[in-house]
């Protein structure tokens, strides 16, 4: 019962943080295209409910020529993006992916396609909650905690799916968003948890 309630919820508020923001968003995509060329929206493949794949949506924080599994070079963030992402204004138009019912404001991170292919049968487990915004793994470590430790919490939230667990990640999110500690990662830390789930996936099949 409780999943239909969040979803409606979802909606509302979605729908609500749409309008408020939408000065902002009209003057961060001003600044992006007087800032760098390309698109104003940076959109990419990620994992979603049951697997299925989805566009996420943000604001572009890096020049067009980046590409983030190009492990050979660093992101090439903008002069924009770097504030963006410091702000996490970057993420507004995700309240798009959330009206598409693509994600929620709370659940397990959508990551790109590339991890959900070396996943465990016991790490897909994550796959089984609608991705969020905000998850029990962000307000637990974001990305000072390990990718094991990352898919444990996910886990821990899909088990333990509720209000309370819901209320609980919203109060810690207050707290965490006023903390950078972890809030990005860069290609050598992407790289860096694909040789780690590609290991630990390799260990299973073996075992």
């Amino acid at each position: 019962m409780y999943k239909y309630i969040k979803r409606i919820i979802d909606i509302i508020l979605a729908a609500i943080l749409l309008i408020l923001f939408m000065i902002p968003m009209i003057i961060i995509t001003l600044c992006i295209k007087l800032d760098s060329k390309g698109p104003v929206l940076f959109k990419q493949k990620r994992t979603g409910y049951k697997g299925k794949e989805f566009t996420l949506y943000k604001f572009r924080s890096m020049s067009i020529n980046n590409d983030v599994l190009d492990f050979k070079n660093q992101n090439k963030i903008t002069k924009v993006g770097y504030f963006l992402r410091k702000t996490s204004l970057d993420e507004l138009p995700q309240f798009i992916n959330i009206l598409k019912g693509e994600m929620s404001f709370i659940g397990p991170r959508p990551w790109i396609t590339e991890y959900a292919r070396l996943f465990t049968e016991k790490q897909k487990r994550r796959l089984d909650a609608i991705p969020g915004i905000t998850g029990l793994a962000q307000v637990n470590g974001r990305n000072n905690i390990s990718i094991i430790d990352k898919i444990n919490y996910d886990i821990k939230y899909v088990e333990n799916f509720s209000f309370v667990m819901d209320l609980k990640v919203i109060l810690k999110t207050i707290k965490t968003v006023f903390s950078k500690q972890g809030a990005d990662i860069d290609k050598k830390g992407i790289k860096n948890e694909l040789d780690i789930l590609k290991e630990n996936y390799l260990n299973i099949q073996i075992i």
